[in-house]
């Protein structure tokens, strides 16, 4: 066989692995939203279906990624990932929770775990038609013959594969639409929002035929309501309605998503002057500030805060506009305030502890310190913490633990080089066989595992 029959089959097999491991991968590049409010929220929703599912609801995380595509995924252990625009899409929490449960379908099916099953099957197809085609060409049949049977061979390969992922989304709506069932909610949303996936397809003109669906890796949303709606239409909770007060607390978030992520011009239309209800104000408290229009932000938020004082996320963004327009001393009251009533939620005490350094007063300094390590040992994925308390350490002359919390942040940047640099160096500071010495240590390992990794792939 010519040497470049060898070299177009190596391409056409590097292409085919490339699509498979471009696809096992969502959100490798993605950016993660967090916001004590909104993971609140989610938790919540999720909890009754996660304890459907038979799993605990602490162990199950559910990440907002910032895309505003809809979209919603697993992607190892069991954290569901979802885009923020499929929240802007949604009109009411039921359809977000039959998301949820849909996605639940898939951790609970070990479908992350089985995908290098449909992997090695489709690869088997393709090495084989890289043999037959080999074969051909010894035989005289030349390059196209050798080309035919590969070309033909990658399309049988990937549609083994897509076959394989569409039976793991219908595993997975069953699934979900029995941990709806199990929870006592409706599955209308489920069924609802499917119609907006329906609607999606119409618009960009995807045909219901033979080849279309071959490169599907979901099965069409048609045949997806149509499936379901038989099972949803007889469940005893299918005329249940959405809670009131899950509603509203739904409404509020979209709208937060809203003014933070879209265009301020966006939101403004979306949420005018005269609507004055707590989502419009909510919306146009951060449009307001992006805008750099500090008092109208104020404005609305203090309106926020008059029709419920005792609302920690109201104080919290006032604290937060006030401290990025340049007045932390302002800031520190509802900030700390926030804080409290949160039980010292890990995000918002970043941002106040954020806030007690920038005063610039070392007397604050020691309260910041304690805020902050509270933070980082309730949620060690949080870099901004991990930076501000590198910056109290630096202050007091504590470049060891300087180090070690540069080295902290650095991990969870994916900057393994420099967090491994930063680790050693710590360690080296830090007295021998105490818990932060240790903890160096564990970061160095991790990083070199991780930089090992990326030098064999």
């Amino acid at each position: 066989m010519p040497t470049r029959l060898f070299r177009r089959a190596a391409m056409h097999l590097f292409a085919f692995a490339a699509l498979l491991t471009l696809s096992a991968q969502p959100a490798a590049a993605q950016s993660i939203l967090r916001d004590a409010e909104t993971e609140a929220f989610l938790q919540d929703l999720a909890a009754p279906l996660v304890e459907a599912a038979g799993l605990e609801p602490g162990n199950v995380d559910i990440v907002l990624i910032n895309d505003p595509s809809i979209n919603a995924f697993v992607a190892g252990g069991q954290a569901i990932y979802i885009h923020s625009g499929l929240i802007d899409a949604a009109d009411d929490a039921n359809e977000v929770e039959g998301v949820i449960a849909h996605e639940l379908g898939h951790i609970t099916g070990g479908h992350i775990n089985r995908y290098s099953e449909g992997m090695q099957a489709a690869s088997n197809i393709s090495l084989l038609s890289l043999l037959l085609g080999a074969a051909a060409a010894a035989a005289g049949g030349g390059g196209e013959a050798f080309a035919g049977i590969m070309a033909a061979g990658q399309r049988a390969a990937l549609g083994k594969f897509l076959a394989f992922s569409r039976v793991q989304e219908a595993s997975a709506d069953a699934a979900g639409a029995q941990y709806l069932s199990d929870a006592g909610l409706s599955g209308r949303g489920s069924l609802e929002f499917f119609g907006k996936l329906q609607n999606q397809e119409f618009r960009r003109g995807i045909p219901r035929n033979a080849d279309r669906e071959f490169v599907q890796t979901h099965p069409l949303s048609s045949d997806r309501i149509a499936r379901l709606r038989e099972d949803y239409t007889v469940d005893p909770a299918w005329d249940n309605p959405v809670d009131p007060e899950k509603q509203k607390r739904f409404t509020r978030i979209k709208a937060k998503l809203a003014g933070y992520l879209d265009p301020p011009e966006r939101t403004f239309a979306d949420y005018p002057e005269t609507d004055q209800s707590i989502e419009a104000r909510y919306a146009r408290a951060y449009a307001y500030h992006k805008e750099a229009l500090v008092e109208r932000s104020l404005a609305e938020t203090e309106q926020l805060i008059a029709a419920d004082p005792d609302d920690p996320y109201f104080l919290e963004l006032k604290g937060q506009v006030l401290l990025e327009s340049g007045r932390p001393m302002d800031a520190l009251e509802p900030l700390r305030e926030a804080t409290e009533m949160t039980g010292n939620h890990p995000l918002i005490g970043s941002i106040f502890g954020h806030a007690l350094i920038a005063t610039e007063d070392r007397a604050n300094f020691e309260e910041a310190e304690r805020v902050l390590r509270a933070a980082v040992a309730r949620d060690r994925m949080n870099p901004f913490a991990w930076y501000q308390l590198g910056i109290v350490y630096a202050a007091r002359g504590d470049d060891s633990r300087a180090l070690l919390a540069t080295a902290e942040q650095q991990i969870l940047r994916r900057d393994y080089f420099n967090a491994l640099r930063s680790a050693q160096s710590a360690e080296q500071g830090l007295p021998t066989g105490s818990p932060d010495w240790i903890r160096a240590q564990d970061v160095a390992l991790q990083a070199r595992a991780a930089l090992e990794e990326i030098r064999d792939q």
